[in-house]
């Protein structure tokens, strides 16, 4: 998921979302904002580092929210052993190609569509923005940004099934080229309601930051003056960048097993390509409804939760990693 590896550029620039306690969001500052050359720089990077440590932890996560190979692990260290020794330690890297190379891109995609969506609520530019506001933008965001992350997340989850060892022997460009010719343009817009349904957690993800954010962080002077302002330290951008992390997530993760198990679904003809293990038969996750069915027939409402624990794991030490590099690139670059 693209919150995983964004930076808090991403969010509200430190410098102009202000700080103190969720209770001052209506302070008016002077916004200051990096230079977008160094933001986007930064934030790319960040994104790079947080999808490394991330994809090992996504790769388990769809595994076992697969309703065809979730049975062949035991465990969240289970799958971990059972994939790096079947198919060795790049196996756990597998489809990190696409949502590698689109990394810079949706970041800045993500950047832009939430501050657009937050300056449409704006009557004064000069005005912090209400958590209330942030949320709004961050979960329109999600929902806008799902166009781009639907088609990235099936190739992504196509080739995290795979079982062979090593990176795989199909590219994204034959999967593309496959699904393209056997179900057209929507084939690769499978599971499009679903994403959009858990990318509203990009509200949650976006309030979690500022509100821990502004929390942790010393009030602006009562005049409006910026004296207290400045950056946000390291410490509190880590924490922030880690309460955004498990908040990102828990709100819309049953859509996310939802969405995983509609787009892990192959023709048969796309499974003989990839000599693929799965055979799912007769086909029960057609359409978003008809997966949450099946699965709270075959599972009950744990199934929904399958993969929380890797999520959970990662989110953590991702966020942290991201908002530290991203602090220290965007220092380095910065006059």
């Amino acid at each position: 998921m693209v919150r995983d590896s964004l930076g808090p550029s991403d969010a509200l620039p430190p410098q102009q979302s202000g700080s103190g306690s969720c209770s001052n969001a209506s302070i008016k500052m002077p916004p200051v904002d990096l230079d977008p050359t160094t933001d986007f720089i930064a934030g790319t990077i960040a994104g790079i580092a947080g999808l490394l440590i991330a994809h090992p932890f996504d790769t388990v996560k769809v595994r076992l929210q697969h309703p065809d190979l979730s049975s062949r692990y035991h465990s969240v260290s289970h799958a971990f052993a059972t994939i790096i020794k079947e198919e060795r330690f790049s196996g756990l890297f597998k489809g990190i190609a696409s949502p590698l190379a689109t990394c810079g891109f949706m970041n800045g995609l993500v950047f832009a569509a939430y501050k657009f969506f937050l300056k449409a609520q704006m009557v004064d530019d000069s005005s912090i923005p209400s958590l209330t506001q942030v949320a709004i933008a961050g979960s329109c965001c999600g929902v806008a940004m799902s166009l781009f992350s639907a088609p990235i997340e099936l190739i992504k989850i196509r080739q995290q099934n795979m079982l062979e060892s090593g990176l795989g022997s199909v590219s994204a460009s034959k999967l593309i080229y496959t699904i393209h010719r056997e179900n057209g343009l929507k084939g690769l817009f499978r599971g499009l309601t679903a994403t959009a349904l858990r990318d509203i957690g990009y509200g949650a993800y976006f309030f979690g930051y500022e509100a821990t954010s502004r929390y942790l962080t010393t009030p602006p002077a009562i005049d409006g003056s910026t004296s207290g302002q400045g950056s946000i330290p390291l410490w509190v951008l880590i924490v922030s960048g880690g309460v955004a992390g498990i908040l990102g997530w828990l709100p819309t993760f049953p859509m996310d097993v939802v969405k995983t198990r509609m787009q892990s679904t192959e023709t048969a003809e796309a499974r003989s390509i990839m000599r693929s293990e799965v055979t799912t038969g007769d086909n029960p996750y057609r359409t978003t409804i008809s997966t949450i069915q099946h699965s709270y027939r075959a599972g009950g409402a744990g199934v929904f939760f399958r993969g929380l624990s890797p999520t959970m794991l990662r989110a953590v030490p991702v966020n942290m990693a991201t908002f530290a590099v991203y602090e220290t690139v965007a220092g380095i670059l910065s006059p």
